[in-house]
């Protein structure tokens, strides 16, 4: 018996090159920063202590934006969850890589963090879309945290078989410089260059709203 609903395939190489890692410690809120992300961007939803009502109602707030701009937003969480919610793909932590074969047959983009050559052998197994390696640089979601480096990234990018993207302290010079350096097209990730850019273009904006 055919399918009421087909599954849609799942394109090749469809992600991004530049992603909005969603973080509630930010005091900027990320439907304001996705309504700012370049058209083409990527979006990982986490925000995982919001109630299931008030994350499906924010993920479905996000696809709107996402739909009118051009973004990709995946759901981190279970394959199941972001097909039901109509996310385009999941980001599967790695204790849940077992389920990455649901995302494959749900016509999902899957996407893995990545922090050792385990998890990076754990994606390529997966066959993860892309991964998102990390810490390349200092970063204040994990201070004090020791970082990979250049050629260590380097290393765990090729092992994953995936696109690498690349997390942590990332900001638009430091991927173009990763880009120059890495000559395998990496993608980048961001929390706070982002929040930082929304923040500094308000402020702007309030200066240039005061009557002289």
């Amino acid at each position: 018996m055919r399918p009421r609903h087909p599954l849609p395939p799942k394109l090749p190489n469809a992600l991004p090159k530049q992603w909005l890692f969603s973080d509630e410690r930010t005091s900027v809120g990320i439907a304001v920063l996705a309504a700012r992300l370049p058209p083409g961007s990527g979006i990982v939803l986490r925000h995982d202590s919001l109630a299931p009502g008030a994350r499906w109602g924010l993920l479905r707030r996000l696809m709107r934006t996402a739909r009118a701009r051009g973004l990709t937003v995946l759901l981190a969480g279970s394959p199941a969850t972001a097909r039901r919610w109509g996310a385009d793909g999941v980001h599967l932590r790695q204790r849940d890589a077992k389920h990455a074969g649901q995302a494959h047959r749900l016509g999902l983009l899957l996407t893995m963090p990545v922090h050792d050559a385990h998890e990076a052998r754990s994606a390529q197994r997966s066959g993860a879309d892309g991964v998102f390696i990390s810490p390349l640089h200092p970063t204040r979601s994990h201070p004090g945290a020791p970082t990979l480096g250049r050629a260590a990234w380097l290393r765990l990018a090729r092992l994953s078989g995936a696109q690498p993207i690349a997390l942590g302290g990332m900001t638009a010079a430091r991927a173009r410089a990763l880009n120059r350096a890495s000559g395998i097209g990496p993608g980048w990730a961001a929390i706070d260059a982002w929040a930082e850019k929304a923040t500094k273009r308000r402020k702007r904006q309030k200066r240039n709203a005061v009557p002289t």
